[in-house]
């Protein structure tokens, strides 16, 4: 939960940043002199690219926690069996362990949404962040039936 309202209170500023930078873009425009059009139309690309990759995100976030959801209510989460330092940290070693578990776990079922969140959760403990990224992208496309760009 917590994590929930931390990203909706950093979409909410970035919002009213967008709206303060595109609104400031705007009053250059509307200044008229060549520079200020040119200066406000570069301007506006800055919320443009941030409320994209806003949206992108939150769509990631909406369809990695809607998978989660479903393997919940099949009773197919990964179960916690990492060992943790006396910190909370995860050992490194039982996240490698557990990663070619579920590493082999999808390179025998490669075409199971289930397999690839499981992997997703996998890479995350081992702190490979954008891997964990792409093997839940996997899973979403999967999951949605979309195809594949291998």
């Amino acid at each position: 939960m917590r994590a929930k309202i931390t990203y909706a209170v950093t979409a909410a500023v970035l919002v009213g940043y967008f709206v303060l930078v595109g609104s400031r873009g705007v009053l250059l425009i509307r200044n008229g002199t060549p520079l200020t059009v040119t200066f406000g139309l570069a301007v506006l690309v800055l919320p443009v690219i941030g409320v994209w990759f806003l949206w992108k995100n939150t769509r990631f976030v909406r369809d990695a926690n809607r998978l989660a959801a479903a393997l919940e209510a099949e009773g197919g989460l990964p179960v916690d069996e990492l060992v943790r330092t006396p910190s909370g940290r995860i050992d490194r070693d039982s996240a490698d362990a557990v990663f070619r578990k579920r590493k082999a776990e999808t390179e025998d079922t490669p075409d199971d949404w289930r397999c690839w969140f499981r992997l997703a959760v996998a890479y995350h403990d081992a702190r490979d962040t954008p891997r964990a990224r792409k093997a839940m992208q996997r899973a979403i496309s999967l999951h949605a039936g979309k195809p594949l760009n291998a």
